[in-house]
């Protein structure tokens, strides 16, 4: 059988498939078979293996595991040209078009007047699907290393969180060092409010006290405006959650209330809702999230569409595209698309098999899954329905496991719900774990927009 990749979200069996469509993306993602190398797969699709490498930052690279996803970025090529080549004939050797070899050789002005021996730039074939808004939420700790490498790709960096305390104060956060990085990267940065109790969870009982008082969510108001003035914020996130059904008018109104006091300064307001299918859907964590609301009043809308393989719960994809799907054709009938930022998970579970509801299950990052998978000898597999990886594996103990997270194949398929839906953009939760191949699919796929100068 020969190697695949994705051609515009078709995975193809030949070296290049054989689609000149002019305007069409190609992004290479290749999976690791049997036997293979990094330097087999470079030679393969021209490219060297350092470049290979750095651009996905493999930490193992003399150690590939099966089923793990290598994504190919071809850069600018060079090639000179041989006796009885036109222009024409090179563009389809690297399947691009000639206009495309024009506009990367200003040096060229004739066509027609190309000789052997002379030296001409390929450009790659990607063609990006457009503009979006990233945002990315990051804890206080996260690292000065994963902030210079991420922030490049976000709009909006959300700092979670101030914690809302029952006499409308505000838990301070240590954040600083957060807001001036993305400020120098020209990424916004939003304060995150939420009704987290300290040292505890989300409480709808925190968020029943702030919503039936009005003179506690003027001093709350007071307090966010305080800090976003002082810490030079752009923007408020608020992330309210697991509200009593009942007090979803008064967390309508309290919104309304918050958008009065703040777009008039200039700032702007997010809210995270959860993903909900319909607007009648019942459960705690969903009945107060009212979309039409949120979507008429805010500037951006944050649907968490994470979680149904989730910490305490059986052994799903964290993000299975299916589900998702079912969302955003609720979402797109309640909330302008412009406004959604879809959220997209970056993390993924192990599971003790046979799962004992209410069992843990452990936390892991994406590149920490292919590096389980590497220590324990084991393929990765790819589930079509979901389009998430997943691999099985046997403990020391002699315990089943079963690991789902994302790689390269799974983020490409949620980028592109993006672009079908026409969608604002995307949210990732959290950026504290860096996922080379995430931001390589990301920036093949589209440009990211900066909000400030």
């Amino acid at each position: 059988m020969r190697n695949t990749f994705t051609f515009n979200g078709i995975y193809c069996n030949e070296l290049f498939c054989q689609f000149q469509l002019k305007g069409v993306l190609l992004l290479i993602i290749h999976v690791v078979k049997p036997g293979e190398s990094i330097y087999s797969i470079s030679r393969l699709y021209g490219v060297s293996p350092s470049k290979v490498i750095s651009d996905n930052e493999l930490t193992n690279p003399n150690s590939l595991v099966v089923g793990q996803t290598i994504v190919i970025e071809e850069g600018v090529r060079r090639h000179t040209i041989l006796p009885g080549q036109s222009l024409y004939t090179i563009a389809r050797l690297y399947g691009v078009t000639t206009n495309d070899l024009l506009n990367a050789n200003p040096q060229i002005t004739n066509a027609a007047l190309i000789s052997p021996g002379q030296v001409v730039n390929i450009p790659s074939r990607t063609r990006k699907l457009g503009t979006i808004e990233v945002n990315g939420y990051a804890f206080p700790t996260v690292t000065q290393e994963v902030l210079r490498k991420t922030l490049p790709y976000l709009t909006y960096l959300s700092v979670f969180s101030y914690e809302v305390r029952p006499d409308g104060s505000l838990k301070p956060v240590n954040d600083e060092a957060l807001i001036q990085a993305a400020r120098a990267a020209r990424v916004a940065p939003l304060l995150v409010i939420s009704n987290i109790e300290e040292g505890g969870s989300f409480s709808s009982n925190l968020a029943r006290t702030i919503l039936n008082s009005d003179q506690l969510q003027e001093t709350l108001l007071n307090n966010v405006l305080n800090i976003m003035r002082r810490k030079n914020y752009y923007g408020l996130d608020i992330d309210f959650e697991y509200i009593y059904p009942e007090d979803r008018e008064k967390y309508n109104n309290f919104l309304r209330k918050a958008v009065q006091r703040l777009r008039p300064l200039g700032y702007t307001v997010t809210t995270a809702l959860a993903p909900k299918t319909s607007a009648e859907q019942k459960g705690l964590l969903y009945e107060a999230h009212d979309y039409p609301v949120h979507g008429a009043l805010t500037d951006h809308v944050i649907l968490m569409t994470y979680e149904w393989g989730y910490t305490f719960g059986p052994p799903l994809a964290v993000s299975p595209i299916n589900e998702v799907r079912k969302v955003l054709n609720y979402a797109v009938t309640a909330i302008p698309r412009e406004k959604i930022l879809m959220g997209i998970p970056n993390y993924g579970y192990d599971w003790t098999l046979p799962y004992v509801p209410g069992s843990r299950a452990a936390t892991l990052s994406n590149t920490g899954a292919v590096d389980l998978a590497r220590r324990e000898g084991a393929a990765i597999q790819y589930d079509a329905k979901s389009q998430a990886p997943f691999f099985n594996y046997y403990d020391d103990n002699g315990k089943q496991h079963v690991v789902w997270f994302d790689d390269a194949r799974s983020i490409e398929a949620k980028l592109r719900l993006i672009h079908e839906y026409r969608l604002g953009g995307g949210s990732y939760w959290t950026i504290g774990r860096f996922f080379p191949q995430n931001w390589l699919v990301l920036r093949n796929l589209f440009d990211v927009r900066k909000v400030l100068s």
